[in-house]
């Protein structure tokens, strides 16, 4: 073995050796000891050598809005082909409000029948999770199957996207069909942040949408310092009639403060916690996180 693979096997002990790793595991097991939920945590270092999964990191979880990262990525990819651009306007009918969902758009223009730019589409879709702006999306691409076949020809794995938001909310169960990993959640994020998935200039575009992110801020982002870049994409499903939450969840690339990035993905499935406990989950977390990696 040369002396540039002993130094990187060095590093990489050093950074995170099994020691810490199970430092870290008896953390987390301590945030989520007693609770009433499926708890799935992935960590993966994107330019340090870093990675840890929880015991059910491996588990198909649901998405829901999650999911609207991954239909932003088809999109953007029908842009860098030339097929769509992002100042091109797209027509949204009334009957594309619908009324039980949440949607700023539909808030803003509740009349309906007007034109919006792609790039306005994939704001609200993502940053805001606009339920409406991520159909119309999806439509402007033929559909879930075409972001399912999209991610499968970039390789991921242990990823399923099936329905529209309409579908998906008109039954319980049919949330369980768009799923993923959280390893494979992480290797997207990575994947994605290098450049790997869709062009430079896309790339960028919606790192810069993911920053502006406004839901979900008593999750990961809760206890980070503000000074802290977050780029991350909440969903949630809310309770069923029998208290049930299928998901809490949100996935991040985070900075520390020596200018090094991970990928961080935390989903709560299957919860009969309290919204507030489910989301404190989260945020401890990603607090605990954090602080051990800033060491």
């Amino acid at each position: 073995m040369n002396m540039k693979k002993i130094a990187a096997l060095l590093v990489l002990f050093s950074v995170f050796g099994f020691g810490q790793k199970q430092s870290l595991r008896n953390e987390i097991s301590k945030l989520t000891k007693g609770k009433n939920a499926t708890v799935a945590v992935a960590v993966k270092g994107i330019d340090f050598p870093v990675e840890f999964n929880n015991e059910n990191a491996g588990k198909k979880l649901p998405m829901q809005s999650v999911f609207k990262f991954h239909i932003a990525l088809a999109v953007l990819d029908w842009v860098d082909q030339g097929k769509l651009a992002l100042d091109q306007k797209v027509f949204i009918n009334k009957s594309e409000l619908l009324p039980n969902t949440w949607s700023p758009i539909r808030e803003k223009n509740p009349e309906g029948n007007f034109e919006m730019p792609i790039s306005e589409l994939i704001e609200y879709a993502v940053a805001m999770s606009d339920n409406v702006g991520c159909d119309v999306l999806l439509r402007l691409i033929g559909g879930p199957k075409t972001v399912n076949d999209f991610l499968i020809s970039k390789g991921m794995k242990d990823t399923q996207i099936v329905y529209n938001e309409e579908v998906m909310q008109s039954d319980w169960k049919n949330q369980y069909e768009n799923y993923t990993t959280m390893k494979s959640s992480n290797t997207l994020l990575k994947d994605f942040y290098q450049g790997k998935i869709i062009s430079k200039e896309s790339t960028e575009f919606l790192l810069g949408v993911l920053y502006r992110t406004s839901t979900g801020t008593n999750k990961i982002v809760e206890q980070l310092p503000k000074s802290a870049k977050v780029a991350h994409k909440t969903g949630s499903s809310g309770k069923n009639d029998s208290g049930l939450t299928g998901a809490e969840n949100d996935i991040a690339i985070i900075t520390l403060p020596n200018g090094k990035t991970y990928a961080l993905s935390i989903f709560v499935s299957d919860s009969m916690e309290s919204w507030e406990t489910n989301c404190k989950i989260i945020s401890n977390i990603s607090k605990a996180v954090y602080d051990f990696l800033k060491k």
